[in-house]
C-alpha cells in the first residue's frame, strides 16, 4: 500500500490506540533486546517475528520505500525461483529457507513500520529501556571476560543445563557481535530520548573487552569501523553516504574478482587458522561460481558442498554469487546502495551517522563471519532499522 492509497484517517482515538499498541510493543523488543544479547541471539528471530505479528494493523509501504520493496520483493522471488535447480533441497517446509524469507521479509517490515507509527512517548522510553539494558549487559560482558565466561556458567548450572566452558566462551562471544552491531544506532537514539551519553562507552568497553579476552577478533574491528564510518559520514554528511553505496554496491558485484586477486597476489599465505580455513571456503566458492555464474547453483546449496564449505563460506557476497548467481548479486548490490545513499543529509546528524556505522558493522560480519540467510543474524538487521525508526518517532512532538 502506498502513501497515496492509504485509508482514510481514522478517528482520533483509533490512531492513539494504535500508537499506543506498537509503543508497547516496541518497549517489550527493548526489555528483551540484552536478555536475547546475553541468554541465546538465535532468539531474535523469534523476537522480531513476533514484533511485526503484533505491529501487522501499522504496515503501510509510503513512496520512500517503494524502490527497496521492489528490490527485495524481487529478489526473494528470483531466491524462489532458485529452488527448482537448487543443489540443497529443502526436505521439509520446516527447512525451507525461500519460506522463511518469505515471512521474514514482511513481519520485520511491519516490526519497523510499529516503531514508526509508535507512540513518540512511548518511543522514547524504548529506546531508554533500550540504551540502559545494552549498556548493562556491556558492564556483564565485562564481568564475564573477568571470570572467563563464569556468571553464564554458573547460570546455565542453576537451570540444570550446564554447558562446556569453551562453548559457554563461545555463545558469549557471539553476543559480543550482537552488541559490536547495535551500540552506535543504541547509544545516538538513547541519547536523544534522554539516556546519559556515557552508556555507549560501556557497551564499546564491554565488546572489546570481551571480545578480545575470548580471541574474537572480529567485534573490535568492527567497533573500529563504525567509529571510522560514523566520523566519516559525520564530517562529510552529503557525499561519505553516497561514496558508501558506492563502494558496498562493489563489493557485493566484484567480491569473487577481489579474493581471486588477492590469493593471486599471495597475500593468503601465513595467515591465522581461522582466516586460512576461510580462505579455502573462498578458493572453492570461486571455482564453483565460475561453473555457474549467471544462475548459481540455487538458494541454500552451500550446505551441499560440504567438507569444502561448512554450512557457508563466511562471506555473504561470495555466498550470494554461489547461490544466486549475478543476478542475486546486483539485488544485493541495489540493496545495499539504497540503503547507504538513504543516509545523505544536507546537515550534520549523528543519527545519520550511527546508522552507516552499524550498517557498515553488518556488512562487515557478513563478509567475515555469518551466514546471509540465518535467521537470527537478518531479525538484527531489522532491530537496527527499528531503533533508526524509534529515534525519529521520539523526535516527534506527541
Amino acid at each position: 500500500m502506498t502513501a497515496a492509497e492509504d485509508p482514510a484517517p481514522a478517528p482520533r482515538g483509533a490512531r492513539d490506540r494504535l500508537a499506543v499498541w506498537c509503543g508497547w510493543v516496541m518497549v517489550g523488543v527493548a526489555g528483551l533486546t540484552p536478555l536475547m544479547a546475553w541468554l541465546g541471539p538465535l532468539g531474535f528471530a523469534a523476537l522480531m517475528a513476533l514484533a511485526g505479528l503484533l505491529c501487522l494493523p501499522a504496515l503501510r509501504l509510503r513512496e520512500p520505500e517503494a524502490p527497496l520493496a521492489i528490490i527485495l520483493l524481487f529478489g526473494l522471488a528470483w531466491a524462489a525461483l532458485s529452488t527448482l535447480w537448487t543443489f540443497h533441497p529443502a526436505l521439509s517446509l520446516e527447512d525451507s529457507v525461500a519460506l522463511k524469507l518469505a515471512a521474514q521479509l514482511p513481519l520485520y517490515y511491519a516490526a519497523w513500520c510499529g516503531a514508526r507509527r509508535a507512540d513518540p512517548g512511548l518511543a522514547a522510553l524504548a529506546l531508554r529501556v533500550l540504551a540502559w539494558g545494552l549498556a548493562a549487559y556491556g558492564g556483564l560482558l565485562l564481568l564475564e571476560a573477568l571470570t572467563n565466561g563464569g556468571v553464564y556458567q554458573a547460570l546455565r548450572n542453576l537451570m540444570n543445563d550446564p554447558i562446556r566452558p569453551d562453548l559457554g566462551r563461545k555463545n558469549l562471544a557471539q553476543g559480543a557481535f550482537v552488541l559490536a552491531l547495535l551500540w552506535p544506532v543504541v547509544a545516538v537514539a538513547g541519547a536523544r530520548a534522554g539516556a546519559p551519553r556515557w552508556l555507549g562507552g560501556l557497551m564499546v568497553l564491554g565488546t572489546v573487552v570481551l571480545a578480545q579476552r575470548f580471541l574474537s577478533d572480529a567485534p573490535v574491528l568492527a567497533v573500529a569501523l563504525a567509529i571510522a564510518v560514523g566520523a566519516a559520514v559525520w564530517i562529510w554528511p552529503r557525499s561519505a553516504p553516497k561514496i558508501l553505496a558506492i563502494v558496498a554496491a562493489l563489493l557485493m558485484l566484484v567480491m569473487p574478482v577481489l579474493i581471486l586477486l588477492v590469493r593471486l597476489g599471495g597475500f593468503g599465505a601465513n595467515l591465522p587458522v581461522s582466516w586460512e580455513q576461510r580462505m579455502g571456503y573462498w578458493a572453492f566458492a570461486i571455482a564453483r561460481i565460475s561453473e555457474h555464474p549467471w544462475r548459481g547453483w540455487g538458494l541454500d546449496a552451500s550446505r551441499a558442498f560440504s567438507p569444502s564449505i561448512q554450512l557457508h563460506p563466511h562471506n555473504g557476497a561470495l555466498q550470494i554469487w554461489l547461490e544466486l548467481g549475478a543476478l542475486g548479486a546486483v539485488l544485493a548490490a541495489l540493496t545495499w546502495a539504497f540503503l547507504f545513499r538513504r543516509l545523505v543529509r544536507e546537515d550534520r546528524t549523528l543519527l545519520a551517522a550511527a546508522s552507516a556505522g552499524s550498517a557498515s558493522v553488518y556488512l562487515f560480519f557478513g563478509f567475515v563471519s555469518f551466514g546471509v540467510w540465518q535467521e537470527w543474524w537478518l531479525a538484527l538487521a531489522a532491530l537496527v532499522a527499528v531503533v533508526v525508526a524509534l529515534a525519529a518517532t521520539s523526535s516527534k512532538t506527541a
